[in-house]
């Protein structure tokens, strides 16, 4: 009896134990992840996180769950703060001549995106409900706020754990949430960390200037950037045990940037950063912003935050991937688009633009005794009075007078075109004998400058000599005066080298020293000297190529290291990220080295995420300029940047509609099977007519403006042909399986990697054939149908190369106009069914007499 007495306490008093260390756990589990909370006077404290690594389990280093709430009782300032470099010295940037950026400076020094603004308050939840397995919902509280966070993985995704977090006011005050710590790393314990459009590094970088306004590195301090030129709203770091960790908003979260009726573009609705408050390494989110919209509470008064936290064995890239394409709907964008002119529409259309003298700004000079050639240019240009003048796109310049045999461009433009680019180059000898003068010709003070300075840029000459004399030389081989600046301009690059294969950013034009030492050319500069092997094929440009190709790939590509070409803005990294893509491939297919083929995917990759991927497209009903568009019309998703990071011009302007880099993602699609660049190429290139002028088929530069045609840049329209023309017949090679294909000519400057054609012939079916392009040519009433015609003239073949630009299948008619080329057909009609599938191609092969 006194033994019974004995072991009943005994087993109530365990059995309570027990039930009180069960009420003291809380865990979440799928087949892919595992989370365990534990009750400690802190509250409850994450303090297990495991993630399925093949047949196992590993467990991530330093869980927590610890959450942070900004508190602010007045709106915190919006003026700069100072800010130290590593010696202690207060940082002076930019100088007073770069008027476009220094507004940015001040907003990326403020209080609230320094994150230094308002009261950190650190806590975990004090209690905790739910289920085993199930949602799990904890709570805390304390003198500012009442917090309610519910947490459950998600069921379509088991690798994501999805988290809605209310916040209630205690008091009147500014409120900031952030996503709660779930584990840290150390400054040396990822391999990989960003934020797309922002950061993408290998390592943590102590120089402000270069991590927070150049991305050259993850900041090493929690900066918080604004979800207006984050690209794909997805932080992330991949531990060296490559496993990722990453944080996605719930779509709908950040700004819209046309809500209704006009630009939201700089609406600040979320952060991102890279560090929680307290500086310690892990993707985080804040919403509402402090001091911005919805951060103004009154006591007793909620906002709301849903996100997920996703924590997979892959690499990054997979990872954010999972954003763009599960989260996000990426894919989705493209059934809603219909198109109302195809794209061969507006090449022709622009072809009317540039052959007329006054919609296309045409001006010739004399200069030197000899008359020059280019288009005015409106936009700012150092030392220009408004008389700006420039050529854009030499290869598409070439190409179209060919494909076309037009009499204007080959009489009127090309001649004075090239006289241009004969004076463009410094003949003086000396430090700069070979180098380019300058982008621009200034005719009231007769004189060649730069974009924003006085200086010379190495990869100045690699763009304005190199590329554009060696896209002449492929429709020109015989020109020996081409070949003379072709020469002198490697030779140059050459001098300029150093002994590691870099160059410098550039010269100072009247001292000749080394300028934005600061930084280091991290651009594709040697690109010109493999354009210099492939025209004069001598072995020493070709070694100094790969030279330079191997310094890039170290110290740009492989840290996640760029530099851009924009004067305007202080080289903060733009399109020429892209351009290296194509300039490695190139290199891949001279030398048959693996290792240039490697870092041009690995490139590619990167240059991904400067492509808005957000906010999802949708039917909804817009105002642009009194007409009424659906949402989609004038969706970012798609559109690419000109420049993001904190100095880009995507914060206000948004992305552009020059999408150079469509043809080359196609080219990517082919080589590596990636869904994401071929859906990102049509994605930027289709459906985009509410951005073109509908008299001259010339699109906006900048998505803000919407169709305002050409505006200030009236040379962009080349660009844009060479880009448009660039993309058909990637995914004409593409879609034939190779059997349609031209070879390509060599990079355009500046805007990105699109390559010229028509300077030797292709192949359409096993034959030989050239391409060609006639204004009244072909008709056919469907918008999705785009085309490019070629012709063997030895064997009389013509071919129609039609492309079905939709994800349904094309079933219309094609009327031919013969007297258009001229050609008789020996027995087709004039009239064609056609019927493609979607996205698919069919040729027409007509013999004629």
């Amino acid at each position: 009896m006194q033994l019974k007495r004995y072991i009943i306490p005994t087993l109530l008093c365990s059995l309570l134990h027990l039930a009180a260390a069960a009420q003291s756990r809380v865990r979440l589990e799928s087949s892919a992840l595992r989370l365990q909370w534990e009750k400690t006077a802190k509250g409850y404290e994450l303090k297990q996180l495991s993630v399925k690594q093949g047949a196992g389990w590993a467990s991530q280093a330093s869980p927590s769950g610890e959450y942070t709430l900004l508190y602010s009782a007045t709106q915190p300032s919006r003026e700069p703060a100072p800010v130290y470099n590593a010696k202690g010295a207060k940082i002076n940037f930019p100088e007073s001549i770069y008027r476009y950026i220094i507004p940015l400076w001040k907003e990326l020094t403020s209080p609230v995106q320094l994150n230094i603004a308002g009261e950190a308050l650190h806590f975990y939840p004090s209690a905790a409900t739910g289920g085993q397995g199930r949602a799990q919902v904890f709570t805390a509280e304390n003198n500012r706020a009442t917090v309610t966070a519910t947490w459950a993985i998600d069921p379509a995704y088991p690798a994501d754990v999805t988290v809605s977090v209310t916040l209630k006011a205690k008091t009147d005050g500014y409120f900031s949430m952030a996503t709660p710590t779930l584990a840290t790393f150390a400054s040396n314990g990822f391999t990989w960390a960003g934020i797309p459009g922002y950061f993408q590094s290998n390592a943590i970088e102590k120089d402000f200037i270069k991590a927070a306004v150049y991305m050259q590195g993850i900041p090493d301090k929690p900066i918080l950037v604004r979800d207006r030129a984050a690209s794909t709203l997805s932080p992330f770091i991949q531990g060296k045990n490559r496993v990722t960790l990453a944080v996605i908003p719930q779509p709908g979260t950040t700004r819209d940037p046309w809500e209704d009726s006009v630009k939201t573009q700089t609406v600040w609705k979320l952060g991102l950063s890279l560090m929680n408050r307290k500086g310690e390494l892990t993707p985080t989110l804040y919403r509402p912003v402090l001091g911005q919209q919805g951060s103004a509470l009154k006591q007793g008064e909620t906002v709301e935050f849903s996100f997920r936290y996703t924590l997979q064995h892959a690499d990054w890239y997979s990872v954010y991937q999972h954003a763009i394409n599960d989260i996000y709907r990426f894919a989705d964008f493209l059934p809603l688009k219909s198109t109302a002119r195809s794209l061969t529409d507006r090449i022709l259309a622009m072809h009317r633009y540039v052959t007329n003298d006054s919609t296309s700004l045409w001006r010739t000079e004399d200069f030197n005794g000899m008359k020059i050639g280019a288009q005015a240019y409106l936009g700012g240009v150092y030392g220009s009075e408004k008389d700006a003048m420039k050529n854009s796109d030499y290869g598409a310049m070439w190409m179209l007078a060919g494909i076309m045999n037009d009499d204007v461009l080959q009489q009127t433009r090309l001649p004075y075109a090239r006289n241009f680019k004969l004076q463009q180059q410094v003949t003086a000898p000396g430090f700069f004998n070979g180098a380019a003068a300058g982008q621009y010709y200034l005719s009231k003070s007769k004189r060649f400058t730069e974009e924003w300075g006085p200086y010379v840029e190495p990869v100045a000459t690699t763009y304005y000599m190199l590329m554009d004399a060696g896209n002449i030389l492929l429709f020109n081989p015989a020109d020996t005066a081409m070949k003379r600046v072709l020469t002198h301009a490697a030779d140059r690059l050459l001098a300029w080298m150093g002994k590691d294969g870099k160059w410098q950013v550039a010269y100072d034009h009247a001292t000749r020293a080394p300028m934005f030492t600061e930084v280091e050319d991290l651009r594709p500069t040697f690109y010109g000297l493999l354009i210099a092997y492939k025209i004069l094929k001598r072995p020493q440009y070709l070694e100094a190529a790969k030279k330079g190709a191997d310094w890039y790939v170290r110290n740009a590509v492989d840290k996640g290291r760029f530099l851009g070409v924009c004067g305007d803005t202080r080289f903060v990294p733009d399109f020429a990220t892209g351009q290296s893509v194509q300039a490695l491939l190139e290199l891949y297919e001279v030398t048959g080295l693996q290792r240039y083929r490697t870092a041009a995917v690995k490139a590619a990759q990167l240059y991904t995420t400067s492509v808005y991927t957000h906010p999802v497209p949708s039917n909804t009903v817009k105002k642009v300029n009194g007409v009424e568009r659906k949402d989609w019309e004038i969706s970012q998703a798609g559109l690419s940047f000109e420049h993001g990071g904190t100095f880009g011009s995507a914060n206000y302007r948004g992305p552009i509609l020059l999408a150079s880099h469509a043809g080359m993602f196609v080219r990517m699609f082919t080589l590596t099977r990636d869904s994401l660049f071929l859906n990102m190429a049509r994605a930027a290139a289709l459906g985009r007519d509410a951005f073109v002028d509908p008299a001259t088929g010339v699109a906006s530069y900048y998505w803000d403006v919407m169709n305002k045609g050409a505006g200030p840049y009236p040379h962009h329209a080349w660009w844009q042909i060479g880009w448009i023309t660039d993309y058909l017949l990637a995914e004409a090679e593409l879609r034939s399986g190779g059997k349609v294909k031209f070879p390509r000519g060599f990079i355009t400057p500046k805007v990105g990697p699109h390559q010229s054609y028509g300077f030797a012939p292709g192949m359409v079916n096993g034959t030989p054939a050239e391409l060609l392009l006639r204004q009244g040519l072909i008709h056919t009433t469907s918008p999705y149908l785009d085309y490019y015609c070629a012709i063997n003239r030895e064997k009389k073949k013509l071919f129609f190369i039609l492309l079905n630009n939709d994800d349904a299948p094309l079933r219309t008619t094609m009327q031919a106009n013969y007297a258009a080329i001229p050609v008789t057909p020996a027995n087709a009609g004039t009239a064609f069914r056609v019927e493609i599938p979607p996205y698919g191609i069919q040729v027409i092969d007509i013999n004629y007499r």
